[in-house]
């Protein structure tokens, strides 16, 4: 078999055309749950990602709020899938695909290699989404990596700390202000958490500021939080988020991010019976960015190479089979697929970007490369939906779950969901090691509302930004 000249010549090295090999790409739940499914076939296997660490992003937002130490989320990939490398068909390679070649069925990698793959997985996951306007990220971090973690988690600190610092009492209201804009899962978890930060863990630990009278501020476009919820629950998210201190603004479009805070607009009924936009400036020196996703950039470049269709953010739309059409040796998995379920073949459902997803396309793409090898047809993707969680805050929670083999959907909220999203969210934890630390610093927080994940590294007020707002007035608002 050809191969090109600038292969990596480890791992070609030990290729044989008897043994097919599989290139999965990336080492999230999809591309971690192939790997495991892989590693018992006739095949070798290379796992390529761009960290040396799996990543548990349900609970990322904590690392961000300081309420678990980075550890207690992550995993080496290399420890994780320690029992798979012993079986002596699985190599694991610190690097990122810039590209693929499917002409000569090639990824390109970061320093230029071409690697070869009879089949491919792509499980790279997805990134933020500024809808057009990028240059809000250095203003309004988002969550997907732990770097995003470490850096809302210097600036949510940092902010106290320049309130504790300032002197004027007018120019002290921003620094004590923190906004989220979006009202999916990750905005409501980091309002809710941040409100509990400057209510209970932070109240007795300043002398010039009073942390209760901080505001947290959620910020939603749509007509109400959690739109993927019914509309009682996400009512009931929405009082709850109340409860808990949050001030709650449905209908408010961002328009734009400074360094001094967002502007929004809303729609106001107007006395002849017509809809006026008002334009609003919120002065806030942290802004946290929950509203957009956007699939990872493998996925426009797939679609060049292979002319298969992405949708609006960027998702490859794949077949039934988790594969591309006239390209049936490389599939796509997790947040970088628009793919359906075919639980009922004559009708087709969306298969939403959460991580039992992920988890279930990956092994079946696995064993659709298994079922094709073995001279066998490959069966249609069949979600198995478990249900939705989403948690507000201590104590309060919503949830609504589908009863196996039934078509009942129980839901609940408060301490009840609570509880019961805690406890699913331990059992998935990658390690026992990772479950019994979780479960511990949780125990602790709730008796106590303490959280001492409050370590930042980088020095003092690193993001330019912050430090231009320190040393200057803001604008003034619009008319």
């Amino acid at each position: 078999m050809n191969r090109p000249t600038n292969a990596l010549s480890a791992p070609d090295a030990a290729k044989t055309s008897a043994v097919p090999r599989v290139v999965i790409v990336g080492c999230g739940f999809g591309g971690l749950e192939a790997a495991r499914v892989l590693s018992k076939a006739a095949v070798e296997i290379i796992v390529i990602d761009r960290t040396n660490h799996h990543l548990f992003q349900p609970l990322l937002y904590q690392v961000a709020t300081a309420g678990l130490p980075a550890p207690a989320i992550a995993g080496p990939i290399r420890h994780i899938l320690r029992s798979e490398i012993a079986r002596g068909n699985l190599t694991v390679l610190l690097g990122e695909v810039m590209s693929i070649d499917t002409a000569s069925n090639c990824v390109v990698l970061d320093g230029g290699e071409h690697l070869h793959f009879d089949h491919l997985i792509l499980a790279s996951g997805a990134t933020h989404s500024y809808f057009g306007r990028d240059d809000w990220a250095k203003y309004a971090p988002g969550l997907k990596t732990l770097g995003d973690a470490f850096t809302i988690r210097r600036r949510v600190l940092t902010a106290f700390e320049q309130a504790e610092r300032e002197t004027d009492v007018v120019k002290r209201e921003p620094w004590l202000t923190f906004a989220i804009v979006g009202a999916g899962p990750t905005g409501v978890e980091m309002a809710g958490t941040l409100s509990e930060i400057a209510q209970h863990t932070l109240n007795a630990e300043f002398r010039r500021i009073d942390t209760r009278r901080a505001r947290v501020i959620l910020l939603e476009g749509a007509p109400k939080v959690l739109g993927t919820f019914p509309e009682d629950l996400s009512q009931r998210a929405k009082e709850q988020l109340v409860d808990l201190g949050v001030e709650v603004m449905v209908g408010a479009k961002v328009t734009n991010i400074t360094a001094f805070g967002i502007h929004y607009d809303t729609v106001t009924p107007a006395a002849d019976g017509t809809n006026q936009t008002v334009s609003h400036f919120l002065p806030s020196r942290t802004v946290i960015w929950a509203a957009g996703v956007a699939a990872s950039p493998l996925g426009r470049s797939l679609a060049k190479s292979t002319g298969c269709e992405v949708d609006r953010a960027g998702r490859v739309i794949v077949q039934p089979e988790l594969n591309l059409p006239n390209h049936p040796n490389i599939y796509v998995v997790g947040d970088l697929a628009s793919a359906k379920s075919y639980l009922d073949p004559k009708n087709p459902t969306i298969v939403p970007g959460v991580s039992p997803g992920a988890k279930q396309m990956g092994r079946k793409a696995a064993k659709n490369i298994i079922r094709r090898l073995q001279g066998k047809d490959a069966g249609a993707f069949r979600y198995l939906d478990y249900g939705a969680l989403a948690t507000i805050g201590r104590r309060a929670a919503i949830a609504s779950v589908d009863v196996p083999f039934t078509s009942i959907k129980v839901k609940f909220s408060g301490f009840s969901a609570w509880l019961f999203w805690l406890f699913v969210h331990v059992y998935f934890l990658i390690g026992f090691r990772n479950r019994l630390v979780v479960f511990m610093d949780w125990a602790w927080a709730y008796f106590t509302s303490q959280r001492h994940a409050r370590i930042f590294i980088a020095p003092y007020l690193r993001d330019t930004h912050q430090q231009a707002a320190a040393r200057s007035d803001p604008p003034a608002p619009p008319a």
